[in-house]
């Protein structure tokens, strides 16, 4: 029989005590929309990859299977939806035993072969296979899986979400190589976060995405991906972490030339696992700093950070099939009640995360700023820390885009707006010159330019270099007059200014 390696950031190895819980106990409130499911695989061909139990030398591109949960408002007339097991089919695929009978897969992968886990796999999702998927634009999020999982192994929140208007789309968590995980975890680490870029490349393909509200999501060691793909993708927007792994080895982190904590600017969900009972640090060799130490968290200036402490959950229980399959450890783990309470809170606050910062729900964002107990938390269940953002920054790029977006109109009441609300300091002289010129010479936004430069001189009355773009600008659309008194307001601002004599000669002959 196959021999499996279950990894999960922190694993705890003395597991007696089996679940009894249901999806139906679940019971997440989902939304309006109805799920769809589409599952399938694509290759990246600028990697390669072998497929370890093939037993060949032959490298192939590499394989991304794409797990898919979107929104949909097809009415459901004489259609079933998933089975639980036609998740552990893909789970299988990917796993790269697709032909393994059914009746293997409890004994083959990772959880106990028990009665109650057999009626798992008979029971029903919530979602879909080929229904239509739904009009409109949709924010995305992008899932991440833990150490070496599947990506359908939290399908039940990826549902959820889903059902509240969201496209999730995941793949697996593999080595570089194969299948497996290599000792070089910075390596892993690199490999997953150039996943998670593919599936933002791929998830562009569907007209409905939103490709301007995008966050990702991870579980265990999916979160250490997430971070390096954040920190060098402005595109994600948001980041939720289902305890994941970059509180457990910041110094894999460090280890990626991508990493600086100054990059990360976006807002931050950390759910983390409840304190490890002292017996089970001792017993397991586990450091007990990890109840306390957050490395990163500490080091984050210029995010906002929900931290929320799950008081009732251990490591395993933020996936769907943690919570469903996983054995219980009689050493800390809370009833399966409880559990599966604390795993339908954690989905609200990922919904509601969301909702703030990806749809600009105000609701939302009331949600996360309040303290558990007010929006109804029992008191046992979550603690919570927040760290607002300490660098409340509005720069130039900023300003640009609030001058593009009005055509570069009424600079002179923007710029004094932006000082007195968003405290913009001073726009540097240097950009400026740079855009106008950029903008004066686009026959489709010369008039722009010039505006820039109008606002350019007034801000700095003194620069040379500026009446002397701007003296370019006028040149450049016909309007020699005003071309001379700029260049002769440069000349008498720098007499060696040898452009606006040379231009003041050729426009007086």
């Amino acid at each position: 029989m196959k021999e499996q390696i279950l990894t999960v950031g922190i694993l705890f190895h003395v597991l007696l005590l089996f679940g009894q819980t249901s999806l139906n106990e679940l019971s997440l409130d989902h939304g309006k929309y109805q799920v769809g499911f589409k599952h399938y695989t694509i290759f990246d061909s600028t990697r390669t990859y072998s497929r370890i139990y093939d037993f060949t030398n032959q490298e192939i591109a590499r394989p991304i299977p794409i797990s898919i949960w979107y929104p949909s408002e097809q009415e459901i007339v004489d259609r079933k939806p998933l089975k639980i097991l036609n998740y552990f089919e893909i789970l299988k695929e990917e796993e790269e035993w697709e032909y393994l009978p059914d009746e293997q897969l409890l004994k083959w992968f990772y959880y106990p072969n028990t009665s109650e886990n057999q009626k798992h796999l008979r029971e029903q999702g919530s979602a879909y296979s080929g229904i239509s998927i739904a009009e409109g634009k949709f924010p995305v999020v992008v899932y991440a899986p833990s150490f070496q999982a599947s990506s359908i192994e939290n399908f039940a929140l990826c549902s959820y979400l889903a059902s509240h208007g969201f496209l999730v789309i995941s793949s697996p968590s593999r080595g570089t190589e194969t299948r497996w995980f290599s000792n070089n975890l910075a390596k892993e680490t690199e490999t997953q976060a150039r996943d998670v870029e593919f599936l933002i490349k791929e998830v562009g393909k569907y007209q409905i995405a939103d490709p301007d509200k995008m966050a990702v999501m991870g579980f265990s060691f999916g979160g250490l991906s997430n971070m390096i793909a954040q920190m060098r993708n402005s595109r994600i927007g948001a980041v939720v972490s289902l305890d994941g792994t970059e509180r457990y080895q910041y110094n894999l982190l460090s280890e990626s030339a991508f990493f600086d904590p100054e990059k990360m600017d976006v807002p931050y969900l950390h759910m983390a696992q409840k304190n490890i009972p002292e017996a089970v640090l001792k017993e397991d060799g586990i450091d007990p700093k990890l109840n306390s130490s957050f490395e990163l968290y500490d080091s984050l200036s210029r995010s906002t950070v929900y931290r929320l402490k799950c008081h009732h959950l251990t490591h395993a229980y933020f996936s769907t099939l943690g919570v469903l399959f996983g054995p219980r450890d009689k050493r800390q783990d809370r009833s399966d009640r409880e559990i599966m309470e604390s795993y339908k809170w954690v989905s609200k606050y990922t919904l509601h995360f969301l909702n703030a910062y990806l749809k600009d729900d105000v609701s939302g964002l009331a949600f996360l700023e309040n303290s558990p107990a007010d929006n109804g938390v029992p008191s046992d269940l979550i603690t919570r820390m927040v760290k607002h953002s300490q660098v409340e920054e509005f720069d130039f790029r900023d300003f640009n885009d609030l001058a593009s977006r009005q055509g570069y109109q009424d600079l002179d009441q923007l710029y004094e707006s932006t000082v007195e609300q968003k405290g913009l300091p001073k726009l540097p002289e240097g950009p400026l010159n740079t855009l106008g010129l950029q903008l004066v010479f686009n026959p489709k936004t010369l008039e722009q330019g010039i505006k820039v430069f109008q606002l350019a001189v007034k801000l700095y009355p003194n620069s040379a270099n500026l009446y002397d773009s701007l003296a370019e600008g006028y040149l450049f659309i016909g309007d020699e007059e005003r071309a001379i008194e700029c260049f002769e307001k440069s000349l008498s601002l720098n007499e060696e200014n040898s452009n606006a004599i040379d231009r003041l000669k050729q426009l007086r002959l």
